[in-house]
């Protein structure tokens, strides 16, 4: 493992990536990559592309690698036991919800969706032409819990609720009986889950992520479930996801209609999404360690350097969610701190209209640029 510590923000700048070249002279904190590379056994999958001349159509062999992988990588990692039969790939996590909708649920039916939310779920809304339920997450002095109530009254035969866990953008990690209890309301209104689990390798002790199909039966069959290597091994461009079918139904829909999605994973994305789940752990256990640190140091400099924002430490992802209201702000704060402190960050209301006032923050930085985005901020309020 390379010094993390020690990455600059030249070298950073010098890749061209789009994290440190949409807004240049600010340092990168709001697209959702880390900036600390990949593990060796994922560039050596790039290099078997090259070597092995696989720059067509991705033959099966690698397709069932993949499917094998992800199977084995969820029953170690979560005690999660499926055929990998049940596995299908996608481009992405969104690209997945987008089919999902269009040939899962009854057409019309509207999206029910905890917030504050991963910004992209609106736009599938916008361009599906579903309606779109924002259904505010309740914050305690101590946590974030999702209001049960308000889920029961928003959901309707053939609705969708997004769960995502680890969840996107305040970090939650879902316990058991929380997903139970969820699990009550969405079967009560024959509704069905669609089961972000994107983030779920990156999850902090003593927190433990519980993937919401493996329940039960009644959770396995109204839920499909999409992850993939792209965040936890820092591979978003890649192009590869993981649906998880757990229902029998869903399958052999799936088997008639989902090719156009199915079909659209890149074969540098499989190689490397394989190594990933079968290499890379160690990796993978030194990252979680280095951005546990930088959780710790971030809620040290917002005492020290933002005493009035609000701040709840995420138990996975490594984003933070940060309350500003107490500096009397409520909205363009993108553009605030793009302009006066050089740091982007993402405007929180576009998370939903809970986040007037927030900002989602990526803390995958190289400690000492962690401590200079805050310090900025600060400065800038």
């Amino acid at each position: 493992m390379q010094d993390l510590d020690s990455i600059s923000e030249d070298s950073l700048i010098a890749k061209g990536g789009r994290k440190w070249s949409s807004f240049p002279g600010s340092l990168g904190a709001f697209i959702a990559e880390m900036d600390f590379g990949v593990a060796p056994g994922v560039r050596q999958a790039l290099r078997e592309v090259d070597e092995r001349d696989l720059f067509g159509y991705a033959p099966q062999s690698i397709v069932s690698d993949l499917k094998s992988a992800t199977s084995a990588f969820c029953a170690e990692r979560y005690g999660w036991q499926f055929p990998e039969q049940h596995v299908e790939l996608a481009s992405d996590v969104i690209a997945s919800f987008l089919g999902i909708l269009t040939h899962l649920t009854p057409a019309g039916t509207p999206i029910v969706l905890p917030t504050p939310a991963y910004m992209p779920f609106f736009d599938v809304a916008a361009v599906t032409g579903r309606e779109l339920i924002e259904v505010p997450m309740i914050r305690s002095e101590t946590g974030w819990s999702v209001d049960l109530d308000a889920v029961d009254a928003a959901l309707v035969p053939g609705a969708t609720l997004v769960l995502c866990n680890p969840h996107n953008p305040i970090g939650k990690v879902y316990t058991e009986s929380e997903l139970l209890e969820l699990a009550e309301v969405v079967e009560r209104n024959d509704a069905r889950v669609f089961s972000d689990e994107i983030h779920a390798p990156l999850v902090y002790e003593p927190a433990r992520h519980i993937p919401y199909a493996s329940l039960n039966e009644t959770t396995a069959s109204h839920t499909a479930t999409a992850t993939a290597a792209s965040k936890a091994f820092n591979i978003p461009g890649l192009k590869c996801a993981q649906l998880i079918f757990t229902s029998a139904d869903d399958r052999a829909i799936w088997a008639k209609k989902g090719n156009f999605v199915s079909g659209a994973a890149s074969n540098p994305g499989i190689l490397a999404t394989t190594a990933a789940y079968t290499q890379s752990g160690d990796w993978l256990a030194e990252i979680t360690a280095y951005l546990k640190g930088n959780r710790e140091l971030l809620t040290d400099l917002l005492a020290t350097h933002l005493p009035n924002a609000t701040f709840l430490p995420p138990e996975g992802t490594y984003l933070a969610w940060l309350d500003l209201r107490g500096y009397g702000l409520d909205t363009g704060l993108s553009e605030h701190f793009n302009s006066q402190a050089h740091v982007a960050i993402t405007e929180g209301r576009l998370c939903g209209e809970i986040g007037a006032g927030h900002i989602r923050f990526n803390f995958a930085l190289p400690r000492p640029l962690l401590t200079e985005a805050i310090e900025r901020i600060a400065a800038a309020l």
